[in-house]
């Protein structure tokens, strides 16, 4: 027996060196080095996943991603600590996506465990009782109604209505002269849930809509101030799948509506309000849904530390940076209002609804004030973020951006695309946290344990042979 437990130690080492040479992580992959007792830990710390580019490529599993949950969900595939997974995806129900995950993942994920980059939208009541166009792909009618939305029009509708609007396409083009098939309302706002499928039709029909004040009926009004109120979700320039680079995302589409709306007008396209990462309401929204896990799971401390994992450094590093500093300043002038100073060092007052305190009021309402007092960023190189040089262990001196891929509402600042932490993948982030928190889940004490029971059986079992053995010879 004395000699098992050097055995493991040993075993444990040489399995891990690999991961502590590339990340400067010094422990176990599973947190075995920590100090905490065979009781079930409650965790203080919450987790932030991206998706795309961390736990999959497409509608490929990340391998690591695979190793990370084993680390975080118990023997009834229970997450050990509260998780939420946030893409800029949006083209999907918040129902759709968790079905999805649950079953790459093979554990099960409900609803509110995700945050889309629409799902902050349901704070907007103020237009949900208005004439919205929606703009993307998937079943975009569907998502705007379970977000809150009640009259809503489609792309696809204002092209149906209108045939002679769409003239990119001469293969689409109408035959004969027609006029509007259906009569739709006079739109009052427009959403952009994500990229569409068809950008020549989607961008042609929104400047229509917005130089027209939601009446198509009437010519352009190109000197018309201000337009309808224009909300977008999603501002990814590129995401990750399967290809070796980066494709285009919703954020190079809002490029060219933004060009093509000043190349007319001669005036910058002003946006009511920017939601998913890097936006702050997003990571307010995605606090909350931590702290309603912890209080369902009725574990008592309070979640104080998030820690955000993603690969791209446009909205990932720089969201959960910004939110950092956010919860930093709130907490050390104990004042919500610190969202001002926030936008005044980011550039960007679009990202939230209709001003300052407009903002406050409406996610204070919906969410209450957050428990959080930090939120560390760490990148991960499985995705957008991939250098071809081993993972340096200092991230201050590895990040060389000289192009700011960020939106155009959202000021350059070199601090906020500088992550807490580099990792080559999802899985040693996961080790990453659990050693910041010296946290040890009971899963891996039931582990360590069957791995002991395993190894006596096979001392047991050597055992029995060798007094076998004595046996026969004598």
């Amino acid at each position: 027996m004395r000699g098992l437990l050097p055995l493991f130690r040993g075993l444990h080492t040489v399995s891990n060196r690999q991961a502590r040479r590339k990340a400067g992580i010094v422990g176990s992959r599973c947190g075995l080095c920590g100090t905490q007792s065979v009781n079930k830990p409650q965790p203080k710390f919450g987790l932030l996943f991206d998706i795309d580019g961390v736990l999959v490529r497409g509608r490929m599993l990340i391998p690591a991603a695979k190793l990370a949950v084993e680390k975080l969900v118990d023997s009834q595939g229970r997450f050990v600590v509260p998780v939420v997974f946030v893409t800029n995806a949006g083209n999907c129900l918040r129902q759709t996506k968790a079905d999805q995950l649950s079953h790459i993942l093979g554990v099960p994920i409900t609803q509110d465990q995700v945050v889309m980059s629409h799902s902050p939208l349901r704070m907007f009541k103020k237009f949900h009782d208005k004439c919205v166009l929606v703009s993307g792909q998937g079943p975009v009618l569907e998502i705007a109604k379970n977000v809150g939305f009640k009259n809503v029009v489609s792309i696809d509708m204002v092209r149906e209505s209108y045939p002679l609007l769409d003239m990119v396409d001469h293969n689409r083009r109408p035959k004969l002269p027609s006029t509007p098939v259906v009569s739709l309302p006079t739109v009052e706002a427009v959403i952009l849930f994500g990229e569409p499928i068809r950008w020549e039709t989607n961008l042609q029909l929104i400047i229509d809509i917005l130089l027209t004040h939601g009446n198509l009926n009437s010519p352009h009004q190109t000197h018309a101030v201000p337009h309808l109120p224009l909300l977008a979700c999603n501002m990814d320039l590129m995401w990750m799948a399967e290809a070796n680079s980066p494709r285009f995302g919703h954020g190079t589409f809002l490029v060219c509506l933004e060009n093509i709306y000043k190349k007319i007008t001669g005036k910058d396209l002003k946006y009511d309000a920017l939601m998913g990462k890097p936006s702050e309401l997003t990571y307010h929204f995605a606090e909350y849904l931590i702290r309603s896990q912890a209080m369902q799971r009725q574990w008592k401390l309070p979640i104080t530390s998030l820690y955000a994992i993603g690969d791209n450094l446009m909205t990932d590093i720089y969201g959960a940076n910004m939110y950092n500093r956010f919860l930093e300043e709130r907490a050390a002038i104990k004042n919500p209002k610190a969202v001002a100073q926030v936008v005044a060092a980011t550039g960007s007052s679009t990202a939230m609804p209709g001003g300052e305190e407009e903002f406050d009021s409406m996610w204070e309402s919906e969410l209450a004030l957050p428990s959080a007092t930090s939120c560390k960023s760490i990148l991960v190189c499985t995705g957008v973020y991939n250098p071809i040089a081993e993972v340096p262990s200092d991230a201050s001196r590895s990040i060389k951006e000289t192009v700011f891929h960020g939106h155009r509402d959202f000021r350059f600042d070199p601090a906020l695309v500088e992550p807490n932490y580099i990792v080559q993948d999802v899985a040693e982030a996961v080790d990453l946290i659990f050693q910041q928190e010296k946290f040890v889940p009971a899963v891996c004490w039931a582990r360590l344990l069957a791995v002991v029971v395993r190894v006596l059986g096979v001392v047991r079992g050597l055992a029995v042979v060798a007094v076998l053995r004595v046996v026969v010879r004598v």
